[in-house]
């Protein structure tokens, strides 16, 4: 669609229909021949070693990349969300570079990455048959002990999540101290990420966090100069506007890392099943079924506090580690200020704008809905520069990316990518 500019823009609905219609187009697109590598690196923050893992795939030929309207290549950066490491993104950045061309990184999260096999699956469930649960790893030596966590289950969300299991850290160990300064050290690897794969000067930068990763894509939006534009698929975004669109705090403390079970996997299920008439024993089955091969991912979640608005978490954490560091009354306030910066656009004068975003939703997402991103566009609006937002309906998929459809058999990833490209492409990220 073509706005009144020339540049693409986008509708505010997509049929499905037309969805079925640009996933067949998308498909018979011939394959680009693409390489892709996996690169671990050690970054420093906060006085603590952090191993980085991302996994980049390109073009061989480096003259297939697209380029954006400005004549630099155009590149995506991709951030997963809260149950997995980059390898649920793989089959989103397979597309991206063998029907279009981008060149696609995608990055894990700290602490995410299972670096003691080749495979990255990681061995066992989440929480044991004794009581050990799955701890990050954030370096490849960091070993959390059980005698660094006691194990708590909360029933106040039962009705939508289950019981909620968390690993609680004690206080005074790695555990606690690495809980409480995990969130620089995810700004300084997304920082790194795309300094090692996007220089300035080479790229235009797009960058994509799937749900929880929505909001770390809205921080490296400002925090990395060549971010262009925002690239949205069931993707959350600043912390502040999703407490205010949705009435939902979580006031977990800092040193909560939140379990994902099989009861995680139903919620998600759920969403594309619910209409189709399945009895509960089915249901239960599909369910057991795919949570047989996703508990191999990561499954554990301690971004609660960045993604729903923890300003007091987050202004703990930052005290912990500033005693921690042993640093005076105004570095420890500086400290503060930038865990709370997280929660929302930076302002002033010296400050990146936020870029266009693109948010696009899934007919049958519960989890980021349409009505939410409609209900951000006032708190867009009210932002200095506002940034231009489009909210999208899309006419199939779900909350995830992996559900398929007899008419959509790579499911909702054709149609998005298709989409993603056009609006690059097309210059709608053109401010």
């Amino acid at each position: 669609m073509t706005g009144t500019n020339g540049a693409w823009a986008p509708p505010s609905s997509i049929p499905r229909a037309e969805i079925v219609k640009l996933s067949q187009e998308t498909l018979a697109l011939p394959d680009i021949p693409v390489g892709n590598r996996e690169d671990i690196f050690r970054i420093q923050a906060l006085g603590m070693d952090w191993d980085i893992g991302t996994m980049t795939y390109e073009p061989e030929d480096p003259a297939r990349i697209p380029k954006a309207p400005d004549g630099r290549r155009a590149g995506i950066f991709l951030l997963h969300g809260g149950t997995s490491d980059y390898k649920s993104l793989e089959p989103v950045a397979r597309m991206l570079a063998t029907k279009f061309g981008f060149k696609v990184t995608l990055m894990t999260f700290p602490g995410r990455l299972y670096l003691l096999d080749p495979s990255r699956d990681w061995p066992g469930e989440t929480l044991e048959a004794d009581g050990t649960g799955r701890t990050p790893l954030w370096t490849r030596e960091t070993r959390i002990t059980p005698d660094q966590y006691e194990v708590a289950r909360d029933d106040a969300r039962r009705a939508d999540y289950g019981t909620v299991i968390s690993l609680v850290a004690r206080e005074g160990t790695e555990f606690y101290y690495r809980m409480a300064a995990w969130p620089v050290a995810f700004e300084e690897a997304m920082r790194e990420s795309c300094r090692r794969e996007f220089p300035e000067s080479e790229y235009a930068l797009y960058v994509h966090g799937h749900s929880t990763g929505g909001p770390f894509a809205m921080i490296a939006a400002q925090r990395v100069a060549n971010v262009a534009g925002v690239l949205g698929y069931g993707s959350s975004t600043f912390a502040y506007i999703y407490t205010a669109t949705t009435g939902d705090r979580w006031e977990f403390p800092f040193n909560h890392l939140r379990l994902r079970t099989w009861r995680d996997t139903a919620r998600y299920l759920f969403e594309g099943l619910k209409d189709k008439g399945y009895g509960l024993p089915m249901l239960m089955e599909l369910t057991m079924e795919k949570w047989e091969g996703g508990r191999k991912r990561t499954n554990f979640k301690a971004e609660d506090f960045v993604h729903k608005n923890g300003a007091g978490a987050l202004e703990q954490a930052a005290r912990v580690t500033a005693r921690r560091l042993e640093m005076d009354a105004t570095d420890e306030e500086r400290l503060v200020g930038r865990y709370l910066g997280y929660l929302r656009e930076l302002s002033g004068p010296d400050v990146k704008a936020v870029p266009p975003v693109l948010s696009l939703h899934g007919l049958d997402d519960d989890t980021v809905t349409l009505q939410r991103c409609q209900g951000s566009l006032a708190l867009y609006a009210a932002m200095d520069p506002a940034p231009k937002v489009a909210c999208v309906s899309l006419g199939a998929g779900i909350h995830t990316w992996g559900l398929t459809y007899d008419d959509l058999p790579r499911g909702i990833i054709p149609p998005v990518s298709r989409l993603w490209h056009d609006a690059i492409v097309g210059g709608y990220f053109e401010s």
